[in-house]
Parts: C-alpha cells; sequence; structure tokens
C-alpha cells in the first residue's frame, strides 16, 4: 500500500488578522487529503508555496501523510520503522548475548505490530508475531524464511509506518499499550513490561544518534504509560525450610538413573547459593573437595540455556562470563561440609576427571534446564501437601539459591561478603533480601529501647 500521489490541488494562501498579528497559512491538498502549513510572514509563506509547486510541476510524488514532496521528506518520514528495527537488529546482533538477542526481538514484534498502518486481519495473530519474532527479528533465520513466513513480512514492510509515527502521540500511546498487554489481552508481567521498555528506550537512542529522531517521544515521569513497578525484593513465601529441603532431595535422589547427579546439583544450588547457569558449568576441576570440612568452589563460566535459534553456532546453551563481573573473572564460593562429601560421593561414583562436568546430561553433554525443572516439579508435588504445592514455597529452582542468601544473611554473615560469594553487589543483595531477613528483631528492638525512652517529666512548681 502507497502513501504517495501525484494528485496535487493548491488553494489560495489564507491570511488571518488577529489581536497577536497577521499570519499566512499555505493549504494545499494531496490525494484530497488537506495540508497547511502557517507562517508569520507573507514572503515565508510564498516561498513555501513556491517550493511545493516547483516539486508538482517537476512531477515529483507527495506523501499522502506528510502533505510534502519526496524531495522535502525527512529521514524519519522516508524510513519505515520496519527498516529501521532490521537496520538496528542487524547493527547490534554481535554486540549482545543470545538472552539479549530473544529479549529484543520479542520488544521488537509488539512495537512492529503497533506501528502498522492497518491490521493484518488476513492472518492468524500469532502467525504474525512468530514470523517478526523468529525470523524477521533473527538475523541467522531471515534468509531461512518459509514461504508463508515471506508473505507476512512483505505485508508487513508494505504496511509500516514511517518513523516520523513516533512524533505523533497516539501512536506512542499505542505501542505502550502493546509492551503492557499479552496477546490474550491480558496485562503483562511487570518485570518483562519494564525490561522491555528498557530495550525500546536504547532503540529509540540508537535513532536519535542516526538523526532519524531529534528527540525521545517515549513518555515520562508519573502518568497512564507509566510503566508498572516490578517487585525487587524476592516473596518471603517462596523460601524453603530444611524439613522441606530434606525431603525433597530425599525424593530426587531415589529417582532411576539421573536421580542421585540431579539431587548434588539442587545440593549446589542450596549451599552455594549458585545459580542454575553457573551450576551446570561447573567442572570438576573448579571443586576443591578435601575429605573432611569445607571445600571451595570456583565459579568462573555460566551456561544459560537460550535455545539453539539465537546462538551463533547453534547450540541450546551459551558460554557466557560470570553475571556483573569481567570476561574471565572469576568467584569463590565456600561449600559446606555437607556438599563437598556428596560432591566427592558423586565424582567417585562418575569416576569423573578433572576436565568433566560435575552435573553432566545423560548423554554427557550441559544438563537440560527442562530436565531439572521438570524433576524438580514432580518432586514438590509428590513430597509438598496441596495447599504448600500451590503457594509460592520453592515453586522454582532459583528459590534454592534464595533460600541460601537468606539463611548466610540471617545467621550473621555480613552483607558484603554475602554478595561476594553470591556475585551480587551490596545495594542489590540488600534489596532483594530485605523481607527475609529475621531472627534479629529482638536483638535490635533492645538496641533501641533504652535510647528512645523519654525521661521523666520535671515536677510542677509548688503553688499557695
Amino acid at each position: 500500500m502507497t502513501t504517495r500521489s501525484f494528485k496535487v490541488r493548491f488553494y489560495e494562501t489564507e491570511i488571518y488578522e488577529g489581536k497577536r498579528g497577521t499570519t499566512y497559512t499555505v493549504r494545499w491538498s494531496v490525494n484530497g487529503k488537506r495540508h497547511g502549513e502557517t507562517y508569520k510572514t507573507s514572503p515565508l509563506a510564498d516561498s513555501f508555496r513556491a517550493s511545493l509547486l516547483v516539486a508538482a510541476n517537476n512531477g515529483e510524488p507527495f506523501d499522502m501523510e506528510t502533505g510534502r514532496p519526496v524531495s522535502h521528506a525527512t529521514p524519519a518520514a522516508v524510513t519505515t520503522w520496519y527498516e529501521f528495527a532490521l537496520q538496528y537488529v542487524d547493527m547490534k546482533w554481535a554486540r549482545i548475548s543470545a538472552n539479549n538477542r530473544k529479549n529484543t526481538a520479542k520488544a521488537l514484534t509488539k512495537v512492529t505490530i503497533a506501528l502498522l498502518r492497518a491490521e493484518p486481519k488476513q492472518f492468524a495473530p500469532i502467525e504474525v508475531r512468530k514470523a517478526l519474532r523468529e525470523y524477521a527479528f533473527n538475523k541467522l533465520r531471515r534468509d531461512e524464511a518459509p514461504p508463508a513466513v515471506r508473505t507476512i513480512l512483505s505485508w508487513v514492510q508494505r504496511n509500516s509506518m514511517p518513523m516520523s509515527a513516533w512524533e505523533d502521540t497516539k501512536h506512542v500511546d499505542n505501542v505502550m499499550l502493546a509492551l503492557n498487554t499479552l496477546l490474550s489481552g491480558k496485562p503483562a508481567a511487570a518485570s518483562s513490561v519494564n525490561r522491555e521498555r528498557r530495550i525500546l528506550n536504547v532503540v529509540i537512542k540508537y535513532a536519535i544518534r542516526q538523526r532519524i529522531l531529534n528527540v525521545n517521544p517515549l513518555p515520562k515521569g508519573k502518568d497512564e504509560n507509566a510503566p508498572p513497578k516490578a517487585a525487587q525484593a524476592i516473596d518471603k513465601r517462596s523460601l524453603l525450610n530444611p524439613t522441606q529441603v530434606a525431603l525433597l532431595f530425599a525424593w530426587i535422589a531415589a529417582r532411576p538413573r539421573s536421580g542421585y547427579r540431579l539431587h548434588v546439583f539442587f545440593a549446589a544450588l542450596y549451599y552455594a547459593g549458585l545459580r542454575p547457569e553457573e551450576a551446570v558449568a561447573l567442572r570438576v576441576e573448579s571443586a576443591t573437595l578435601p575429605e573432611s570440612g569445607w571445600g571451595e568452589l570456583l565459579v568462573h563460566t555460566a551456561e544459560p540455556e537460550v535455545g539453539s535459534a539465537w546462538t551463533d553456532d547453534g547450540a541450546v546453551h551459551e558460554t557466557r562470563k560470570l553475571k556483573g563481573r569481567a570476561a574471565g573473572d572469576t568467584r569463590p564460593v565456600p561449600a559446606h561440609p555437607a556438599l563437598v562429601a556428596i560432591l566427592r560421593s558423586l565424582v567417585e561414583r562418575d569416576d569423573l576427571k578433572p576436565g568433566d562436568l560435575l552435573f553432566a546430561g545423560e548423554k554427557g553433554d550441559l544438563l537440560a534446564g527442562s530436565v531439572f525443572r521438570r524433576a524438580w516439579n514432580k518432586a514438590r508435588k509428590a513430597v509438598l501437601a496441596g495447599h504448600e504445592y500451590d503457594s509460592p514455597v520453592g515453586k522454582r529452582v532459583y528459590d534454592l539459591r534464595h533460600t541460601c542468601l537468606t539463611t548466610w544473611l540471617n545467621n550473621g554473615v555480613p552483607p558484603a561478603q554475602v554478595a561476594e560469594w553470591a556475585g551480587n553487589s551490596v545495594p542489590v543483595l540488600l534489596a532483594t533480601y530485605a523481607r527475609c531477613i529475621t531472627g534479629q528483631l529482638a536483638d535490635l528492638q533492645r538496641r533501641i529501647e533504652g535510647p528512645q525512652r523519654l525521661p521523666a517529666p520535671p515536677a510542677a512548681p509548688a503553688t499557695d
């Protein structure tokens, strides 16, 4: 669908004499759609009108949206959002992680659909999203798109609004609504909305650097389009007590084939506070396991699971540096004596060598997230009471790490030391676990009870 037309008609310049002065408005129409441009002086209005006449006489097409000839078009008017989004993805691809690529594709998909001139009623909504997310905004798969997907993307390309749409608050509001909403129409999670807004903000800043846009049009401050508040502190109800952990670990360890290995994997999260992507990357040579007492785990790599479609080598996992650390940095973590004992047992049982993975999958490759998440869910269902299973307690595997860090804090380990072991900054650590620190209330109350006690008021003077 084209937005250009050669059908241009000019009208007499309108002169308005008001209390604040006289204005001159040039009037013309493009394919029946009227446009106007107001100037404070007659020469300026005549000059602008003459430039439009010259363009029309030269046979230039005029844009029906802006009313301007193509020679007057700004970069924002001649570049569509879809074209710019593809350019951004290609520019950014090699610089960001596979997980960031996937999140960027999700955000750009929502924005692209919100900036279409018409609703793609001839295609199923889920197919349009899939075509954009998995092919258009995936540099590795774009050229592999099947014919049906190419048909959808061709339609999107023809119907994408220009970048100048960002100058209209109506379109900006539509984009913000799209980021806040799921395909089903339900509100999206606050964490997802905030993540996608951050991504879009980076995209808009790139458009400004490329001089396609002049200002950032995204709303700021408190209004109806303000991003929802995302809870930073974890839910205290998600933490597990030692009895629950012991029962869950016993059930998992009794599973046939790989149960004993999964038991040790979960124990590494509970005793050492590792992230799952750090635990799956751990190798035997990185573990110091004495015959008794405390050991140490040297964490230096993470293997997040992002999907083969987003990694350069087609692997399901992507090898990454530690979160919040420089490339090649390491993080020593103390290993509880109980963890040391079961790790030694695992090494002996599987006859593991220094370069082997501690928690390999059944085929010797990296442990899949779907495997340990499914095992954890089955254990919760088998061990926990019905009301506990339906509650947040231990609902995510990551809650084992939360339980570990909370235990360290509640038992007097300084926050700076906990942050170092956990791989967090101190402010993030305290903001995340502030609601879970317990056992210190009585001591704190005792400290402030005396200093806040007021002295007795002076006796009133005697009167006759």
